[in-house]
């Protein structure tokens, strides 16, 4: 049956969709790469973008091959925030005549939920989720970076949350998830300022683990060190992230007890046996396959 799903994910993979490119650069690896594949737009986020992101993250997490993910981005920025004035988008969407406010209000709310929903499948798909930043970051897009695990950028990225001038309230993730990467005081600064910074900043404030001398050097970088993380046991990672994201939200003796729990179940495992003999045989180790 898991062989079966894993098939019938790929093929799905293969049908494509509009709004991103995954891909599999190295067949023999166990990389693959989510690419917002919007150029022309500045790879603003659609309503395509929020229904094929997590549909993308959800056929990797059940392809045993894909062990990290790659979000990056074709063109010249990364990612203009939210498409405000497309097709279908129902947050411009003119009301009805005669429309009841309290409806009009529940469907608004049902459409901001589906579109945090979307960022989230990022954050909840078991695979280490790795952004590679370039360019311009705004808005959603910094939104969206906040839901990886890891996050690096080239030394031209810029990132700024526009909300609060668009006369809004960040509503997609940020004012959640970056006070537990940058600190309150960072995103409290971000979020109501609009200020932009640039990538020497967020390296200081720990919203990104490295800078890159530019794209070349960024897609080079993180491929390898995705390369290095699909080559772990995948237990293991998969383990880590989920505990990791488990402990960020319970108190310390709240994580100790879960990933005690956790590793009571997972840690008489093939690969730990596997992982020790090749320490004593100084040779790499060869895990099992999920």
């Amino acid at each position: 049956m898991a062989g079966a799903g894993s098939s019938d994910a790929e093929a799905e993979l293969r049908r494509g969709f509009k709004a991103l490119a995954v891909t599999r650069p190295d067949p023999a690896g166990a990389v693959y790469e989510v690419r917002l594949s919007r150029p022309a737009q500045l790879n603003a986020l659609s309503p395509d973008s929020f229904a094929e992101i997590p549909r993308a993250m959800a056929l990797l997490d059940r392809i045993p091959a894909a062990r990290a993910v790659v979000l990056s981005a074709a063109g010249p920025h990364f990612c203009a925030g939210i498409e405000l004035g497309g097709p279908g988008n129902p947050l411009t969407a003119p009301p009805a005549r005669g429309a009841d406010p309290t409806a009009m209000a529940e469907g608004l709310r049902r459409a901001i939920l589906g579109m945090q929903a979307a960022l989230t499948a990022v954050e909840l798909c078991r695979k280490p989720v790795i952004a590679a930043v370039h360019g311009a970051c705004v808005g959603g897009g910094v939104e969206l970076v906040a839901a990886c695990d890891i996050r690096y950028c080239s030394r031209d990225a810029t990132f700024v949350l526009k909300e609060v001038d668009m006369a809004i309230v960040a509503d997609l993730g940020a004012l959640q998830r970056l006070p537990r990467i940058v600190g309150y005081g960072n995103a409290a600064d971000l979020a109501l300022t609009g200020r932009r910074i640039t990538a020497a900043e967020a390296k200081e404030m720990g919203l990104v683990s490295r800078v890159f001398d530019s794209k070349q050097e960024l897609d080079a970088g993180v491929a390898k060190i995705a390369k290095e993380i699909s080559e772990k046991s995948a237990n293991a990672v998969l383990g880590t992230k989920a505990v990791l994201l488990r402990s960020r939200d319970i108190t310390v003796e709240q994580g100790l007890e879960h990933v005690a729990t956790w590793n009571s179940g997972m840690l008489r495992s093939n690969d730990l046996l596997e992982a020790i003999k090749a320490f004593m045989e100084k040779r790499k180790p060869v895990f099992s396959k999920l």
